[in-house]
């Protein structure tokens, strides 16, 4: 029995120097890879945003992203896939000014999806123009409704669809009536 025990102890000692061989390997071609990461964090700041840049305007013209600005968003180029898939749908804001703000919103939205995203349209706008710096929306929601066709839309939890609003419909911001 201890003839059988020895060439087992003597296989099981092999099979460790084996593992231990090809644990070695691994550490030997992981050094490139290493090599390879300090490459890619040798390039300075500078350039990697410039190579983000070229991509992203490669991006841009693309025929179905084309009428999105030089410094989009993420959120700017899903919603824009969206509604080339017909997932979502452009209301048009018509601001007292005589602004128009074309508003991208998923179809089945409420007026309190419409409301965030015309909050975060005006966000982008103002901080690529440098305009205004802060909004007061409790101010603006407060003093202003917005009115499709004559409906005033109040409710907020209320989806788009059912006020009849479609692609392409006009909504007003309309100034409230004081209570005296």
């Amino acid at each position: 029995m201890e003839e059988q025990q020895s060439p087992d102890t003597a296989g099981g000692a092999a099979s460790v120097k084996t593992e231990e061989v090809g644990k070695e390997k691994p550490a030997d071609t992981a050094a490139p890879d290493a090599a390879e990461e300090e490459d890619e964090e040798a390039l300075p700041h500078s350039e990697i945003l410039d190579i983000f840049e070229e991509g992203l305007a490669r991006l841009v013209q693309d025929p179905l992203l084309c009428d999105l600005p030089i410094q989009v968003t993420l959120e700017e180029v899903n919603s824009q896939i969206a509604l080339e898939y017909g997932q979502a749908m452009t209301v048009r804001v018509l601001k007292a000014d005589g602004e128009v703000m074309p508003i991208v919103v998923v179809q089945n939205a409420t007026v309190l999806d419409l409301k965030k995203a015309i909050r975060r349209f005006m966000e982008l706008k103002q901080q690529r123009e440098g305009g205004v710096k802060h909004v007061s929306w409790r101010y603006v929601w407060r003093t202003y409704h917005l009115v499709f066709q004559g409906e005033k839309l109040e409710d907020d939890k209320m989806r788009l669809k059912d006020y009849g609003i479609r692609n392409r419909d006009e909504v007003t911001f309309m100034k409230r009536l004081r209570k005296k």
